[in-house]
């Protein structure tokens, strides 16, 4: 089963690692993404740039308003995420709990809904 790991991080808590902290994580990051994709556990992964050069878009009574950065105010903002194969959530929870953006933010994991198989129910 598919598990998506959200990437949350609160910009203060990054702001105050001390010099080359966050490039050492960085790079735990993608050994560690490395071994899940040889493992044939990481299906995708990216990175996201930063909030502040994001856009909200709603559409209300017909009316579309765009609104910059985050869809939310929160200290956590998505910096990222992980599509990957895990055999339950104990296992998905367990691979995101090695990630450590969880020390400076949260990483949020969701199974991956079956999109065909809602297109067969849907009839699409």
């Amino acid at each position: 089963m598919q598990y998506l790991l959200l990437v949350y991080n609160d910009d203060e808590a990054l702001d105050a690692l001390p010099e080359g902290e966050f490039d050492k994580r960085m790079h735990q990051c993608f050994v560690h993404a490395d071994e899940l994709r040889e493992g044939g556990c990481l299906v995708q992964s990216q990175q996201l740039e930063s909030a502040r050069k994001a856009k909200s878009v709603r559409i209300r009574n017909g009316r579309t308003t765009v609104v910059d950065g985050p869809f939310a105010e929160t200290k956590e903002v998505l910096a990222g995420f992980n599509l990957i194969e895990a055999e339950d959530m104990a296992e998905a929870v367990r691979i995101a709990a090695e990630f450590p953006w969880a020390s400076t933010g949260c990483i949020e994991v969701r199974p991956v809904r079956d999109m065909a198989a809602v297109r067969q129910r849907v009839g699409a």
